[in-house]
């Protein structure tokens, strides 16, 4: 099949790549000239694993290119709509300016009978707009097929999905003038990407066909929940620390419990990126302006929740720097908001730089992939590719974000590079016990509060690393 993808940000281009691993013939439209060069060489504009190896698959086959103009469009004979809707300046509300300009550049070149099929997370009512929108041609198709892709697992969450949704029109004619041929039904929505998805379909993959309504809100609630989650194991955390139970053994327990699952159930610094944040916002408006108080106050709760593990890192931060922040060398460790991408929009890990550099922190930040994006975003932090750079002279290392090379991280290496062995260990991931053997002290949410032998409350900080003789006293142990 002839299939044209509009926008080629972060879900088009998988989204096409994947297409013309299938056998499709594939053509990716975006305005942008450097990204849609980029992306003819082979080479995607962002970090994301096995991406690149599908995009030179695809255009060595002549399955996939790409281009400015939406006339090379005009061939295909279904069009994904996978223009961005973020969060729009002016409110928490979605900003679909993008996704309809994109729609109306599209119309002159649609070919009769052809499809267009939305994948971007959009509010409900959205298909209404772009039916106004393609009201001259009442006899193009139009479905919705939301994306439910995953940074750092995104080729994998497209060729192997755990499900396919289909929003379709209603049975029966859904349109009329003199240009419909046909009445235009949902099952020609449904056969027309039964066609695009028969490889998956094949293998198994469970598919639901629904009506648009439901198509358009699956995305936003998913991630409701998923946000509810985080949120919900974040807020056990704060009751762990006064407790002093301790959170990980406590999600682990609640984990087994077939009703609940394990998943995202680990308590940590909190979620951030380009969907989580801006869904549960958008979710919140569509539910105050149907008069659904009970989701807006939910999402209320969740998000700021999510915020405030924020504010309590640092202050934690702050703790471990024995009650003052201004001065210190402090190194984090991570910029982009999950590891395994070097997306940094609306990021945990540099919120927390932020707010340690404002309280007059020395900060270093770190980041496999990020520290260009982040740099030239936030000029005013300090960035360092190199993780051992990084960790020199440092008085407090903050793990912000998983990434497995900082989660391997060896305690004895790192402590022979810091002035202070001192780790918030913002995630909750590495063995605590391993690195307190080493002479650290590890502070991480909702597992109480560090403690070493022979370190007594109150004790000004003792430097600990380069300058000091082995077997010399133990760094930090602020209580």
């Amino acid at each position: 099949m002839r299939i044209s993808v509009i926008g080629c940000g972060y879900l088009g281009a998988v989204h096409a790549a994947t297409l013309a691993s299938m056998g499709h013939t594939v053509v990716g439209i975006d305005v942008d000239a450097a990204k849609v060069e980029q992306l003819g060489r082979g080479a995607a504009p962002f970090f994301e694993p096995g991406l690149d190896e599908l995009l030179r698959d695809g255009i060595a086959t002549g399955q996939l290119s790409f281009s400015t103009d939406f006339a090379d469009a005009a061939r295909a004979q279904l069009h994904f709509l996978c223009v961005g809707t973020p969060q729009s300046k002016t409110s928490d509300g979605a900003d679909l300016s993008y996704l309809v300009a994109a729609t109306e550049a599209l119309l002159p070149h649609l070919a009769a009978r052809s499809a267009v099929v939305g994948k971007s997370t959009v509010p409900v009512g959205t298909v209404d707009m772009l039916t106004r929108v393609l009201s001259p041609r009442q006899d193009v198709l139009l479905g919705w097929n939301p994306e439910f892709l995953r940074q750092g697992t995104a080729v994998k969450d497209s060729l192997v999905p755990d499900r396919l949704v289909y929003g379709v029109p209603e049975d029966g004619p859904t349109r009329t003038g003199p240009s419909a041929t046909s009445p235009i039904t949902g099952a020609a929505v449904t056969a027309a990407l039964d066609a695009v998805y028969e490889p998956l379909l094949a293998a198994g993959i469970p598919r639901l066909v629904c009506n648009f309504a439901t198509a358009e809100l699956i995305k936003s609630a998913s991630n409701a929940y998923l946000a509810t989650k985080l949120s919900f194991i974040n807020a056990m955390a704060e009751l762990c620390d006064a407790t002093g139970a301790d959170v990980k053994q406590l999600g682990t327990a609640m984990g087994f419990d077939p009703r609940i699952g394990s998943r995202y159930l680990h308590a940590g610094l909190g979620f951030g990126g380009g969907c989580l944040p801006k869904d549960i916002r958008s979710l919140r408006v569509q539910a105050a302006g149907l008069g659904v108080d009970s989701v807006d106050r939910w999402m209320a709760v969740v998000d700021s929740i999510n915020q405030d593990q924020r504010s309590r890192t640092v202050g934690l931060a702050r703790e471990l720097c024995g009650g003052q922040l201004g001065g210190r060398r402090v190194t984090v460790l991570g910029a982009a908001f999950k590891p395994d991408t070097d997306d940094i929009r609306d990021s945990p890990a540099l919120a927390v730089a932020l707010q340690l550099a404002s309280a007059g922190a020395h900060v270093t930040v770190t980041d496999p992939a990020a520290t260009n994006n982040a740099w030239l975003r936030f000029p005013q932090l300090r960035f360092e590719p190199s993780t051992s750079l990084a960790l020199e002279g440092a008085e407090l290392v903050l793990l912000l974000t998983e990434w497995d090379e900082y989660t391997s991280l060896q305690p004895a290496v790192a402590g022979a590079l810091v002035r202070r062995r001192t780790l918030l260990d913002a995630r909750n991931v590495v063995d605590a016990a391993v690195w307190e053997a080493e002479g650290w002290t590890v502070r991480g949410l909702g597992r109480g509060r560090a403690t070493t032998p022979g370190h007594a409350a109150g004790h000004p900080l003792v430097p600990a690393g380069p300058a000091t003789a082995a077997g010399a006293a133990i760094a930090d142990r602020t209580r």
